[in-house]
This record gives structure tokens, sequence and C-alpha cells, in this order.
């Protein structure tokens, strides 16, 4: 169980880099409502990846959220936001997820 929530809070926090996105492109209100989204995304981020350490290794939860929250980010990048996709981005994207693959192998 606590794989799946240290699996949403990265994912959280690939929400909260989503907003930020949004949040570059807009004014006024909208602006306020991302910065919002932002907040929540962040808080639900910290507090889930806080409830999976309290059984989860510390060493082990934290690389993988962030890991989770990294290859997230970049595909949200490339897909959403129209990032160049070049050999050397999917390369090391690719070692990232085979790294975060292993230490969820090991733990």
């Amino acid at each position: 169980m606590n794989w799946i929530i240290l699996t949403v809070a990265g994912l959280c926090e690939v929400g909260f880099t989503y907003c930020l996105g949004r949040a570059k492109e807009v004014e006024g209100m909208l602006w306020w409502a991302w910065i919002g989204g932002f907040l929540v995304f962040t808080f639900l981020s910290m507090f889930l990846l806080m409830k999976s350490t309290q059984t989860l290794p510390l060493g082990t939860a934290y690389p993988v959220w962030t890991g989770i929250g990294a290859v997230g980010t970049v595909l949200v990048g490339i897909f959403v936001f129209h990032e160049p996709v070049t050999f050397w981005r999917l390369f090391f994207i690719t070692t990232l997820i085979a790294s975060i693959v292993g230490l969820k192998t090991i733990s």
C-alpha cells in the first residue's frame, strides 16, 4: 500500500510542476487559480511522501518520489508544453526509470 501512496505522491509532484507551467502562461485570476493548484498538489505530494516513509526506507522512498516527479515532468513538458525531444534527453530519462525500478526491486 505504501508503494501506491508513494506513486501518488510522485504524480502529485508532476501535478504541481504542471500548474507552475500553466501559471507562467497566464495573468490575473487565472494565475491565482494555477498557483492554488500548485499549493494543493505540493501539500498532497509532501504529505503522501511523509506517510509512505513511515514504513518505507527514506533512502529509497525519496529517490523514487523525485524520479517519478522528474520523469513525469519531462513527459508533460514534451507532450503538453511541446519541449524538444532529443536522443540524450530520452537516454537519460530511460536511465532514470531503470534506476527507479532498480531501487524498488531491491527494497
